[in-house]
């Protein structure tokens, strides 16, 4: 039976346990204590089961340790899926969406996720669904509230004098009276 794997000494067992008492990471803490454990003295499999591990995993852990010491016993997690837009992209759809969609090329008077769905496959030939077009543009910062659109054939002038004046209140009148009657509805 080949011998067990022996761990680095320039840490003791104390030191091991002090660097476990001051870890935020709790998983490099139970695999602190197990290999403290073990420089005490005690069977591997037992120091295993202090940290909640098989005796394999600990010479897994015993390998990193001693190969990069107590930041080796941290978890090592994955970067993620890399982003189908990159930051360039993401720029470049936030001016589109800031410039407005052109009616003649866009065929919209306003951007709804549908139309940002189809720019979006159209310049970058990347296809998301409608919902992750929302979350875009959440993390742009957009908002999913909009102004009413003008339409293109509106004229100013003819709602500005279409609108209508307000009657003047005589000398005199009080808004309390018109607050007081304001409640009141008139039944034909």
């Amino acid at each position: 039976m080949p011998s067990a794997l022996p761990l680095r000494t320039d840490y003791s067992a104390t030191d091991l346990r002090h660097l476990a008492k001051r870890s935020k990471d709790n998983n490099q803490s139970r695999r602190l204590l197990s290999l403290a454990a073990v420089l005490d003295g005690m069977n591997r499999t037992d120091a295993a089961r202090i940290g909640g591990m098989d005796r394999q995993t600990l010479r897994d852990w015993v390998h990193r340790f001693n190969q990069q010491g107590p930041d080796g016993l941290r978890d090592i997690h994955a970067g993620g899926v890399e982003p189908r837009l990159s930051v360039a992209h993401l720029a470049e759809l936030a001016a589109i969406i800031e410039a407005g969609p052109d009616r003649e090329r866009d065929g919209v008077v306003r951007w709804r996720r549908v139309d940002l769905q189809r720019v979006v496959k159209e310049r970058f030939g990347v296809d998301f669904c409608e919902r992750y077009i929302g979350t875009l543009l959440k993390r742009l910062g957009f908002s999913h509230m909009s102004a009413r659109p003008l339409h293109p054939g509106q004229n100013r002038e003819i709602i500005e004098a279409f609108k209508k004046e307000l009657p003047k209140r005589p000398e005199g009148a009080s808004r309390t009276r018109a607050r007081r009657s304001a409640h009141r509805t008139v039944v034909l």
